[in-house]
Parts: C-alpha cells; structure tokens; sequence
C-alpha cells in the first residue's frame, strides 16, 4: 500500500491542528508535517517558552484527543526543505487548493507515495509552495460556499487518497 503524508502549513488554529492529527490518525496517514508557523503539540527539548508550549499543547488535545501521541507527526519550520526531501524519495506532492491550473479532486490517481498539502485557512497556500508541487487537486462545490474548512477538506482528500483511489 503506497504512503500517504500529510503536510499542514501556515495553519493558525490550535483546533484545526487537532483536527487534522485525529483525521490523520483515523485515516491512516503514515506522517504528518506541521510547517510554517503552525502551532504543534509539546516535544522533548521544546525550544518555547513553557508556557506557550503548555497552552499550546493542551488547546489541541482538545480536538486531537490523543492522537497528537498516535499519530507520527513532526514539525519542521522550512515546508522547502520537507518537499525537497520526499522529492528525493519519489513522493508526489499534491496541493489541495482552488487554482485556475487545479483539477477536481475525484480525477486524481494515486499511482504511488503522495503528500498532500493543505494550508491557511483564510489565504490557503502561498504561489511559492503551489509552484514546488507535482500536482494541485481541488474539492468540486455544487452549494452557495465556495470553500470548506482545512479540517474538513483535508477529511475529503485524505478519505479520497486512502479508500477511494
């Protein structure tokens, strides 16, 4: 069964971040990478102020309910740096975002290990990542709204990667 990676980026909410560990867990996602300034869990040696690590850590328990410790994440402030290294890995790197250049999620086939890329919740990913990745996948919309939630997108591709594909 091929790999499927997750990489959050640029995320602002503790309970998006939550979210997204728990889904990831439930999906079966081999890694997830929090780039950027996406807040994450607590670690050995943590490099923050006590404090923020502790209010951090506990604002995503709160969605993630343990899967901050089940899941396999990392954080990795450099997005540049975790897509040259699973480039060099032959990882596809999928972005999940609306683009003129993107394609509907559904038409997409996994053929090998993939990571998908989801970002801020407000602006979505920066020109700089979309031009770094392999492919860019979209959610079709048929309501009013034009876009969903990162934790809910990332649901729907990571469903689609894991059982639809």
């Amino acid at each position: 069964m091929s790999k499927i990676i997750l990489i959050a980026h640029n995320i602002r909410s503790t309970h998006n971040v939550g979210s997204l560990l728990r889904t990831a867990d439930c999906l079966g996602t081999d890694m997830v990478y929090l780039t950027g300034y996406t807040p994450y869990p607590s670690v050995a040696d943590d490099d923050r102020l006590p404090h923020i690590a502790n209010k951090l850590n506990a604002q995503i328990h709160k969605t993630a309910l343990g899967a901050e410790s089940s899941t396999k994440w990392s954080h990795e402030a450099d997005i540049d740096q975790i897509i040259n290294i699973l480039k060099s890995q032959n990882v596809e790197i999928i972005a999940l975002e609306q683009s003129p250049i993107s394609r509907p999620l559904p038409e997409f086939r996994q053929t090998h290990d993939v990571a998908l890329i989801v970002g801020n919740e407000v602006t979505g990913l920066e020109e700089s990542v979309l031009d770094r990745v392999d492919k860019i996948v979209e959610i079709p919309m048929s309501g009013s709204k034009e876009s969903l939630n990162v934790a809910q997108a990332t649901a729907i591709g990571l469903y689609q990667l894991r059982f639809v594909n």
